[in-house]
């Protein structure tokens, strides 16, 4: 007969799993992909090296984990932040999203850059094209309500709010890199933003 966890054991395994991920996490903020191992994550999780291994096969699977998770909660936080409601225009809702993506970006900018462009693993830039993907969905809606209700001109709602994460990714990797906190980046990603999608100058 097959052994069966128990809902105690399987709880503990998935508690230990999680402390792992949240240790790589940390790893990943302070000394980025190239920096992390996995005897780093060990340490930072007080367990053993061999401990990691029986949850995470190596490293590509456990930073694509650490993706997951991470890109889950930014995600959420960027659609949250460009939703619909309470007579919000488009505009709005985009400059929002923008805001709230770039500016949670500056604020962890080791582990943003580890997610937009460090150099990583085939499995882990799989899911970072999945993690971009993402991003746009949260655009598109808002760019498809400014176009039904003349706010922005016509346009593809998914080709735009492609273009818009590309472009704003590709501004952030030079501050991330750098760790540079430069108070011109958002109000600059907002304006290019909003020209891009053809909201008129004020």
């Amino acid at each position: 007969m097959a052994y069966r966890r128990t809902p105690a054991v399987q709880a503990r395994l998935d508690a230990q799993a999680g402390s792992i991920v949240r240790a790589a996490m940390t790893v990943l903020s302070r000394d980025g992909f190239a920096g992390l191992s996995m005897a780093a994550v060990a340490a930072e999780a007080g367990v053993a090296t061999g401990t990691v291994y029986k949850n995470f096969s190596g490293k590509a699977e456990l930073v694509t984990a650490v993706f997951r998770e991470v890109v889950t909660r930014e995600v959420d936080a960027v659609a949250e932040a460009g939703a619909a409601g309470q007579g919000r225009s488009a505009p709005d809702r985009v400059t929002a999203a923008v805001e709230t993506f770039a500016g949670r970006a500056l604020k962890n900018p080791k582990l943003a850059y580890v997610l937009l462009a460090e150099p990583v693993d085939a499995a882990v830039d799989a899911e970072r094209l999945r993690f971009r993907r993402a991003f746009a969905e949260t655009y598109v809606a808002a760019i498809a309500d400014g176009i039904a209700d003349g706010q922005l001109p016509p346009q593809d709602p998914r080709t735009s709010a492609t273009a818009l994460v590309g472009a704003i990714g590709e501004v952030l990797v030079g501050p991330l890199s750098e760790q540079l906190q430069s108070e011109s980046v958002l109000p600059e990603l907002v304006a290019f933003a909003l020209r891009a999608l053809g909201v008129p100058h004020e």
